[in-house]
């Protein structure tokens, strides 16, 4: 690991610890450093999603195929010989059981071995068409993907007719005063931070100012921001600024079992909590929140009313990254 942050709060327990180890290239880590917590802004699109609905703009059940392109649709989902696209709805984008396959890592993989190889959403979308097959027939299966929320995002620029990442200044950062978050890639911070961006690892190189890589963030993962700016996020998405009780209780109770590799977990609308089992997994320990394979993740742990967000920035810790912070953070927490 070449850095690490984590910040946990909870004024119920009279805790509030933002830390940061390592180092960006020579310069010290440092808490006031933003970090690119890869697939957590997931949940910032499906909170997106969740206030277009409360707008009225759209219906969780609604089918995609009333919002996107109909060139795009075609030929979307295939799946042994019957094409299911016309079939696939918003909510099985948001719980990621639409059966569509992965474009991200094949295309990530395509970038490091082929330098000059670049590709937009839309191209991408379209190349996992042609070159991937999917999984299941929609809302069979939970099969994580940022194929899904490259849809998501597409459809909010349909409703709203203005790109991604604008929407989600007007709708969160702005609102929020997020002024030092941007959507990596394709938009800039209100307020440029003094400290460079913390550097990120993927197939041991760092990819945190690698346009190409950024191109594929998109709705699937690509907010950036310090800390405690993604507290800000989470704060208000627990006291119901961001979408209404009833949406949040939806988005986190109208779940699906993950399955392998990640046994244990349930997934909601871009929502992960672990299960109780039995001495595995007590009850105290129950959190919802997100988590990004870049070692990141952005808990909420009702019990102690604490938030837990913090980031490995390498590829190599996934699994470490959920099982530190359930074990060594929320445990804790639990028994205090």
């Amino acid at each position: 690991v070449k850095n690490a942050y984590l910040l946990v709060y909870s004024e119920k327990l009279g805790v509030n610890i933002n830390i940061a180890e390592g180092k960006t290239g020579k310069i010290p880590a440092n808490p006031k450093q933003a970090n690119h917590l890869a697939s957590v802004g997931k949940l910032f699109t499906a909170t997106l999603i969740g206030m277009l609905k409360e707008k009225g703009l759209l219906d969780f059940e609604d089918h995609i195929s009333q919002y996107l392109d109909a060139e795009l649709m075609q030929g979307l989902h295939v799946y042994k010989g019957i094409d299911y696209s016309a079939e696939i709805t918003i909510k099985q984008l948001l719980t990621q059981t639409s059966g569509l396959n992965d474009v991200f890592f094949p295309l990530l993989k395509k970038m490091i071995d082929e330098h000059d190889f670049e590709m937009t959403v839309i191209e991408a979308l379209k190349w996992g068409k042609t070159n991937l097959k999917p999984i299941s027939k929609p809302g069979k299966k939970h099969f994580y993907t940022d194929t899904n929320y490259y849809l998501l995002g597409l459809i909010i620029e349909s409703i709203t007719k203005k790109n991604f990442h604008e929407v989600m200044h007007e709708m969160i950062f702005n609102p929020l005063k997020m002024n030092n978050a941007y959507i990596n890639g394709f938009s800039s911070p209100k307020i440029q931070l003094e400290y460079p961006p913390a550097n990120i690892y993927l197939y041991n190189t760092n990819f945190i100012n690698n346009k190409k890589v950024a191109q594929l963030d998109y709705a699937g993962g690509g907010v950036v921001a310090p800390l405690h700016e993604f507290l800000v996020f989470m704060k208000a998405l627990v006291n119901h600024q961001l979408v209404t009780k009833d949406t949040l209780n939806q988005m986190i109770e109208d779940d699906i079992n993950m399955g392998f590799p990640v046994l244990g977990f349930r997934y909601g609308y871009s929502v992960w909590k672990p299960k109780a089992i039995p001495f595995l997994m007590p009850k105290k320990l129950y959190c919802w929140g997100c988590v990004g394979a870049t070692g990141a993740f952005m808990f909420y742990h009702p019990q102690t009313e604490s938030f837990i967000i913090g980031t490995f920035n390498d590829l190599a810790y996934t699994s470490k990254a959920l099982r530190f912070m359930l074990m060594k953070v929320v445990k804790p927490l639990s028994d205090i």
